[in-house]
């Protein structure tokens, strides 16, 4: 069966881990942690790095350092992952939803200023498969300032992708939270990161995430804080991930370039468009024509595919009305094809083969 996604562990995972089991520490956040948050921050050139136990909470916790709380309105796009919203809601905050560009799937700006009130308090933008927006970004930070409104970056789908400028996402906003769940280009099994270039921020998120101790290892509070904290048998395995990152980022690039070539003439299929000069694709994703019909018979063949995020509007946990033509076509038609990094060229020839089959013969 060729999987949609699989995480790829090896033996320096393995290693990462033995070594520090022999050593006999105590598994809760220490130097492994500290020197995986290092690893990051000098890869995406953020001044602080924090890690979390997930990505989702890595979501919260940036909204509070901002300090969103009940009754704030924040800014989410429709199509997203319902961490996204979700995030917020956990503090009473109220997210408001806007469709995203048909192009990027990226927050479209144009629709951002018609869903502002003056209880809006912040926006999250969602880098959309590493994808940038259509428009400069400093547009939308240009809105934030404006407004006085927090900007959170939601890049979990992103390590690896950059603005045009060479900016790695997730750092133009206030905050940028970045996901390390199974599915993603690197993986410590759950787990999540926030990186900023504010000390204020960094300052805030460090106590949050430890009970708001005055300082490791002491029972002095100084801040309302909880337990989010890592494990350093996560760290070992981030660590090892992030010395194959770079191959990776090179191998998505090759992935979604020998997609876009087989699949170009294809009638029935529409790859997004990606811009693998500055970006990454996390996911092989497209609109699909008969996407059910599609997944059906490739599942025939042991090939795994996955429907995209549908709209999030029209989520039973949220039930907001409301047009939102791009996330809606995208719940109607959206397909997330085998993307894991492991792939071979010959099995994306085969996958291409037989979409081709397919839609040869509706």
């Amino acid at each position: 069966m060729i999987l949609q996604m699989e995480p790829w562990f090896g033996e320096e995972e393995k290693k990462e881990i033995l070594s520090y089991l022999d050593e006999g520490g105590w598994f809760t956040e220490f130097k492994r942690t500290e020197k995986f948050e290092n690893l990051l921050a000098e890869f995406t050139s953020a001044k602080h790095c924090i890690v979390f136990n997930n990505g989702t909470i890595s979501l919260t916790l940036a909204a509070i350092s901002g300090d969103i709380g009940p009754g704030d309105e924040v800014i989410v796009p429709n199509y997203s992952m319902i961490a996204t919203p979700n995030s917020v809601k956990m503090l009473g905050a109220i997210p408001v939803f806007v469709d995203v560009e048909p192009e990027t799937l990226c927050l479209d700006i144009s629709k951002v200023k018609e869903a502002m009130t003056s209880k809006t308090k912040a926006i999250i933008f969602v880098n959309a498969n590493g994808r940038n927006p259509t428009y400069p970004i400093e547009n939308l930070l240009n809105l934030c300032k404006e407004y006085k409104l927090f900007l959170i970056e939601d890049s979990a789908q992103s390590l690896g992708s950059r603005y045009p400028d060479g900016v790695h996402q997730g750092l133009k906003g206030d905050v940028g939270s970045f996901s390390f769940s199974a599915p993603k280009i690197i993986s410590t099994g759950q787990g999540g990161c926030l990186i900023t270039n504010n000390d204020e921020i960094a300052f805030k998120l460090r106590r949050l995430k430890d009970f708001g101790r005055s300082g490791g290892g002491n029972d002095i509070h100084d801040w309302i804080g909880y337990n989010f904290k890592f494990t350093e048998l996560q760290a070992c395995v981030g660590i090892a991930q992030m010395a194959k990152l770079s191959w990776r980022i090179e191998r998505k690039k090759q992935i979604y370039s020998k997609y876009k070539k087989y699949l170009e003439n294809t009638k029935g299929i529409n790859l997004f468009s990606q811009d693998i000069v500055n970006t990454t694709p996390w996911f092989i994703d497209c609109i699909a024509e008969q996407r059910n019909k599609l997944q059906d018979f490739l599942k025939t063949k042991n090939i795994g595919t996955r429907i995209m995020y549908p709209p999030i509007n029209q989520q039973k946990a949220y039930q907001v009305e409301g047009s939102f033509p791009t996330s809606e076509l995208i719940g109607q038609r959206g397909l997330w094809l085998p993307s894991a990094s492991q792939i071979t060229d010959s099995q994306i020839e085969f996958i291409c083969e037989s979409i081709n089959e397919f839609y040869e013969n509706s």
